[in-house]
């Protein structure tokens, strides 16, 4: 009785299994893979137009609001020194991004006020207060940056070199007059 039981699933299984059905199986199969082999095909040149176009400086064609086009063009408006629109673009990608794009993002920003503040720092004493405060933003673009991805180390780096610019911050309530030193000077008093 059991044959006949495992004879009864092999001819169930053989009429499933039809020589007709089979062909309709890889033929549904061979439509699948060639519509997929054509799409991705079609995004491969997409990608590589998109990358001709931000290699070129020009707006891409596709993805426009994608993260990486929006990045693309900061960097690119950045390194031609269009510095105000290249941070108003990398703010704007901050919305949506994820935590390494937001590190990104801020490391961008850092050197951004990094650029700017070395490129006005020293040229005359009216503008000094204007690169100590792109300095700051640099620091805590770079800080920022920092918290997203610790182990950035152009960050890092670049917030070193920062922080030997920067004059010391002065702690609240001491000033020059609190220091003794300074005021009595190293000559003792009283002695003969």
């Amino acid at each position: 009785m059991a044959l006949n039981l495992n004879t009864l699933a092999a001819v169930k299984i053989s009429r499933f299994f039809t020589v007709k059905k089979l062909t309709w199986l890889f033929a549904l199969i061979a439509i699948i893979a060639t519509a997929s082999a054509i799409y991705n095909f079609n995004r491969i040149q997409q990608i590589k137009a998109f990358n001709e176009a931000i290699g070129e400086g020009k707006p891409p064609k596709s993805d426009l609001q994608s993260f990486e086009a929006k990045f693309a063009t900061a960097f690119w408006l950045a390194k031609n020194e269009r510095y105000k629109e290249a941070t108003l673009l990398f703010n704007k990608a901050l919305n949506g991004a994820t935590t390494e794009q937001k590190a990104a993002i801020h490391y961008n920003l850092g050197n951004i006020f990094f650029l700017r503040g070395l490129i006005i720092n020293g040229t005359s004493m009216t503008v000094r207060d204007e690169a100590e405060y792109l300095l700051r933003q640099a620091k805590t673009a770079y800080l920022q940056s920092l918290r997203f991805d610790n182990s950035n180390w152009g960050a890092r780096h670049n917030l070193d070199r920062l922080l030997t610019m920067l004059p010391a911050t002065p702690t609240p309530g001491v000033g020059e007059s609190d220091t003794p030193g300074l005021i009595m000077g190293n000559i003792p008093v009283g002695l003969p």
